[in-house]
């Protein structure tokens, strides 16, 4: 897989511009607000059809304008891929396959399986549970169609129910009967999504614990650990046991959309106890992992981007993972640097084709 054309219009702070790309890696540098970043975005953008750093669609057009445009030409197991993204203000967004609109975008979600490596990735550390379920979830989603469909479905469920919750408190009124429609429509939902993201779990934090050993040099012991209700108790009998707590709530407080990653290094959590190195390290090791595992269950190596990766971390873990991308394991690569010098000294090491773009 790899992309070999893209062409940006009016996207953020980006006018017009397109490349033509070599097969390996290619480098974005210059200096901090030239846009290096949201040309990783415009190719996240053809893949997922959304932005990884702004979910708001109108507000990625760039200002002063009424419209952006990002085409793309991929080559997937010898065919050509052309995908279009537009939106207008006041339109819905359009996304095109071949020239063909999609009717429903989560069509699109794993034809161009791709990774992100970026500074907002923090976020996974920093922020609440909701921020780790939606990666977990992007991940398996990206290769299995039906996970997705049954995520959307149970969180529109979920919303059902939370709405007929807040309707019997505003009217001094309930109907058990009514609410156990939305109750057996959840159940096994609940269920299924539980045990894939177990399965899935349980195969990815060993990969995961692989790349940090290889990028720390086996100086830290780190360890995810995957919490849920639905570990000990049943969806059915979380959805009994907390049903006086839930209409006094007003939403459903028990399920698979209140799970959670612990991420904890030499027993601890990192979020407190971990440097900005450490967290750095935690949170490549864990799209690396991700890597894997899209290429896994695609054949097909996924397109990698780094945005920012040699920001806080020191040279010997900075060499190790150069020395990861140099394997065969890795296909295209895009790079973001704000230092010339410094990246045309790390591409060469690797001994691989690349070209240098400079973003003014």
């Amino acid at each position: 897989m790899y992309l070999n054309g893209l062409h940006i219009v009016n996207f953020k702070n980006i006018s017009q511009k397109s490349f033509s790309f070599p097969k390996k890696i290619n480098c974005f540098v210059g200096k901090n607000g030239m846009g290096k970043t949201n040309i990783l975005d415009a190719i996240y953008y053809l893949s997922q059809g959304k932005s990884y750093f702004n979910s708001v669609a109108q507000q990625n057009i760039k200002h002063e304008e009424d419209f952006f445009l990002l085409d793309g030409h991929f080559v997937k197991n010898d065919a050509n891929e052309h995908i279009v993204c537009s939106i207008k203000k006041g339109n819905k967004k359009n996304l095109k396959r071949n020239g063909k609109a999609y009717t429903k975008f989560s069509e699109h979600i794993g034809l161009i399986p791709l990774v992100i490596i970026s500074p907002a990735d923090q976020d996974l550390i920093l922020e609440g549970s909701e921020t780790r379920r939606k990666f977990i979830d992007s991940v398996i989603s990206q290769q299995d169609s039906v996970y997705l469909q049954q995520l959307i479905t149970y969180q529109k469920i979920i919303s059902q129910r939370n709405a007929l919750l807040k309707n019997f408190y505003l009217s001094n009124s309930f109907d058990l009967s009514t609410l156990e429609i939305y109750n057996q429509q959840l159940i096994p939902l609940a269920e299924h999504i539980h045990n894939k993201r177990k399965i899935f779990l349980d195969e990815f934090s060993q990969v995961f614990l692989e790349y940090y050993q290889q990028i720390s040099g086996n100086l830290e012991q780190v360890s995810i650990r995957y919490e849920s209700a639905l570990h000990t108790d049943s969806m059915s009998d979380l959805l009994a046991l907390y049903l006086s707590k839930d209409r006094a709530l007003q939403y459903t407080s028990q399920g698979i959309h209140k799970d959670d990653l612990v991420f904890e290094i030499n027993g601890y959590p990192i979020k407190k106890f971990g440097s900005q190195g450490q967290q750095k390290s935690f949170l490549i090791a864990l799209k690396l992992a991700q890597f894997d595992f899209l290429k896994k269950q695609s054949g097909i190596l996924p397109i990698l981007l780094f945005d920012d990766i040699f920001d806080k971390l020191d040279s010997s873990r900075v060499q190790q993972i150069i020395q990861m991308v140099n394997q065969e394991r890795f296909g295209q690569l895009f790079i973001t640097d704000t230092h010339l010098d410094r990246t045309e000294e790390i591409v060469q090491s690797t001994d691989l084709d690349y070209e240098i773009f400079e973003i003014k």
